[in-house]
């Protein structure tokens, strides 16, 4: 026990004098007022950003379909625009934030608001204009476009909200975000509808694209169902095959 407290003695007095400053890693810290419910759903739809890109990282992996990595990389560009605009501008945040709880002391434009409005902006250009054929009922492909499309642009107002409501921006700054969101968005789409979409059946013939499986569903009117049939008619097959070993 002796030997324990001396340790901890020892341990103890090494923090008391060392004098490095210790910061949050703010990427993901976000402060709300305590007791404030809303707050607390701000500060929650905050995060979605990072849910969307995990959710790149999953697809990216599983499907690796060259339209998700294009959508993937624009996030990116999107999110170095971001920094070089504020880099440039230099406007800094609402003063009566803690720079300490910050990522960055710069706020033009709002790095969440751009964020959301590009991912909205691109979502209902590719549902709008790429998808086809969701469903075979008309009214019900319909109503999945209206529902994708409400959904998108309500994440992106709350989280353009939550982001003056939390104080980290000025409404001037996650406007300006919004803008800047959309308009890279539309180019972006642009680019990869009109551009790079034409070069993708070009780049899964490449051997490194068939050692990464990668894979251009273009041409394919409705994934999810051609997926779903596909999968089942090969474990129909398959289960065909082990019955008739069985019985052999």
């Amino acid at each position: 026990m002796a030997v324990a407290d001396e340790h901890s003695a020892s341990f103890d007095s090494r923090n008391i004098n060392n004098n490095v400053n210790w910061v949050p890693l703010s990427l993901t810290f976000v402060e709300y007022p305590q007791d404030d419910w809303l707050g607390k759903l701000f500060a929650i739809a905050s995060l979605s950003p990072f849910g969307i890109l995990s959710g790149f990282v999953a697809l990216i992996l599983f499907r690796r379909d060259l339209h998700t990595i294009m959508f993937f990389l624009g996030t990116l560009l999107n999110e170095m625009l971001n920094q070089i605009l504020k880099h440039t501008i230099c406007e800094i945040r609402p003063v009566h934030r803690s720079m300490q709880t910050l990522y960055s002391e710069y706020g033009m434009p709002s790095a969440h608001s751009q964020f959301v409005w590009f991912f909205a902006t691109y979502v209902i250009y590719f549902v709008f204009i790429r998808l086809h054929h969701m469903n075979n009922n008309t009214t019900l492909e319909n109503v999945w476009k209206a529902v994708i499309t409400a959904s998108c642009l309500t994440l992106a107002v709350i989280v353009t909200l939550a982001r003056v409501y939390l104080q980290y921006h000025t409404w001037q700054q996650v406007l300006w975000g919004a803008v800047v969101g959309f308009l890279f968005g539309t180019i972006w789409f642009t680019l990869t509808y009109l551009v790079f979409t034409p070069l993708f059946p070009v780049i899964v013939s490449w051997r490194v694209s068939e050692l990464l499986l990668l894979r251009d569903t273009t041409l394919i009117p409705n994934v999810l169902w051609f997926e779903y049939t596909n999968t089942r008619q090969e474990a129909r097959a398959r289960g065909g095959k082990l019955v008739s070993c069985k019985s052999q």
